[in-house]
């Protein structure tokens, strides 16, 4: 199965990042700006992952399950924590899962994740 169009790709890459930093930001510097602080990493079968921009790749068959650890980037703050969550994880085609894996919701909305 091929993997969504490029822009489709970038719009559900960002959305997930997003969602990874949400409450993974704390307020820094004169401005007041908020920092993300948290990566895009994934575990998978004792390996870990992240995400992998502008790379043309073939969602393969499942895996498994991902996981997305816990991010508290503000340990003083109460209930700023983002919790741990599962993701599907699939094969990239011509890849060995030590090397990359793809994970999302569906195969049409996974992103590119290669070992870190």
């Amino acid at each position: 199965m091929t993997a969504a169009p490029q822009t489709g790709r970038r719009l559900i890459m960002s959305a997930l990042l997003v969602a990874a930093a949400v409450g993974c930001a704390q307020a820094g510097g004169a401005g007041g700006a908020a920092e993300a602080l948290c990566a895009y990493l994934v575990t998978y079968d004792h390996r870990t992952y992240r995400d992998v921009a502008n790379v043309d790749f073939t969602v393969g068959e499942k895996l498994g399950t991902a996981t997305i650890p816990e991010c508290d980037d503000t340990p003083n703050d109460p209930g700023d924590t983002v919790p741990e969550r599962r993701i599907t994880a699939y094969e990239v085609e011509g890849m060995d899962p030590a090397a990359a894996i793809a994970v999302g919701d569906s195969p049409a909305e996974a992103i590119l994740m290669k070992v870190h």
